[in-house]
């Protein structure tokens, strides 16, 4: 019996076949799925991941969908994030999230109504306001409260008195005044118009830091020219309403050309006190922390995409409402020159809609190729 043994043992050292292994050889490569199925599995996982993360509120609170090591994912050690760690989202980010959107969508309504009722100058005041709620909602979820304030208050100051020292001396839009149809008008500027320089301010402001993430002066500028694409909109709509009046009209249904190199202008202070006020500057990480002189690098970048930020880089830190707010706004004025408004401008629509959609679809399409 031993001698069979024996034999058979031999035998299957001779072909190469191993007890327990029918066919198979030492010196074979054993078969990969196990790991292609691995790797297959972590893929879906990140995918996943960032779709949750797009769909959540900023801050929503999502760690059972988070890789290890993720802000707001287990530890490497296995335990979860907890609420009081400095990476975790804020829960509060999530409330001030949904108050964005709960603004953004009654702003939506209003620009409706103002549609159907254009000689209410009312209802232009209610949406300036939920602009304002809006933009500032959003600001301070992705950055902080106070920062929102801040940067919205100095935007709202740089508007106020740029439209103060216009309606005065001319400069630097242009020779125009505005009717009595807008209150209160302290010092002459509707109150209301310096409210959409900084709601529409900081909208614009964090559409520029998606399309230019790093850098100075390129954010900066591209800013102010997304801030100005508004006004193709706004300036033809408020002479409809009477709400100002130049004193020699241009060739843009009625706007000076002067008056947009006027808006350029403003609108590059607007997004310097933003820049500054928001902490959003060369070196800061996008939790906020300063990093002096250190560039976000391309693997830092990588890891918070498999991560799921969906584009949270430096500069870009959860701004995914106040650039949703910009582009409704350039959708809802598209919109309304195209089919609402009486009689409809598909001049305005095509001129105003091709720059504002310029700088929302550049926006979006640098946020999700992250």
């Amino acid at each position: 019996m031993e001698t069979w043994d024996t034999t058979a043992k031999g035998a299957a050292e001779t072909d190469g076949t191993l007890p327990g292994r029918r066919g198979s050889r030492p010196d074979e490569p054993r078969p990969r799925l196990p790991r292609l199925i691995s790797a297959r599995l972590i893929s879906a996982r990140l995918i996943s991941t960032r779709l949750i993360r797009a769909l959540l509120p900023e801050g929503w609170p999502s760690g059972g969908w988070l890789p290890a090591g993720c802000p707001g994912g287990p530890r490497p050690s296995g335990r979860p994030v907890t609420g009081t760690s400095a990476n975790a989202p804020r829960l509060g980010g999530a409330w001030l999230n949904a108050i964005g959107v709960v603004a953004l969508a009654a702003m939506v309504a209003a620009q409706i109504a103002t549609g159907l009722r254009p000689r209410d100058p009312r209802l232009t005041t209610v949406v300036v306001v939920l602009l304002a709620v809006t933009a500032l909602a959003f600001a301070a979820a992705a950055y902080t409260p106070r920062r929102a304030a801040g940067a919205f208050a100095a935007a709202v100051a740089a508007g106020y008195a740029a439209e103060w020292i216009g309606t005065r001396t001319g400069l630097p839009f242009g020779d125009y005044r505005y009717t009595d149809a807008l209150w209160p008008r302290p010092g002459g500027v509707p109150l209301i118009v310096a409210l959409a320089w900084g709601g529409m301010g900081l909208a614009a402001h964090a559409v520029a830091r998606r399309v230019a993430p790093r850098g100075r002066l390129t954010p900066i500028l591209t800013g102010a020219l997304a801030l100005t694409a508004w006004d193709l909109f706004l300036d033809p709509q408020m002479l409809r309403l009477g709400l100002w009046v130049w004193a020699e009209p241009g060739p843009y249904r009625g706007v000076p050309l002067g008056n947009f190199a006027g808006w350029l202008l403003v609108s590059l202070l607007v997004m310097v006190l933003a820049d500054r006020l928001t902490g959003e500057r060369p070196g800061h990480s996008a939790a906020g922390r300063s990093v002096p002189g250190r560039p976000v690098s391309g693997v830092e970048a990588a890891g918070r995409g498999a991560c799921g930020g969906g584009g949270r880089v430096a500069g870009t830190p959860g701004t995914t409402g106040l650039a949703a707010l910009y582009t409704v706004m350039a959708a809802m004025e598209t919109l309304g020159f195209a089919v609402v408004f009486r009689p409809p401008d598909p001049f305005v629509a095509a001129a105003g809609g091709l720059a504002m959609g310029a700088f929302a679809l550049l926006a979006w399409g640098r946020a999700w190729r992250r």
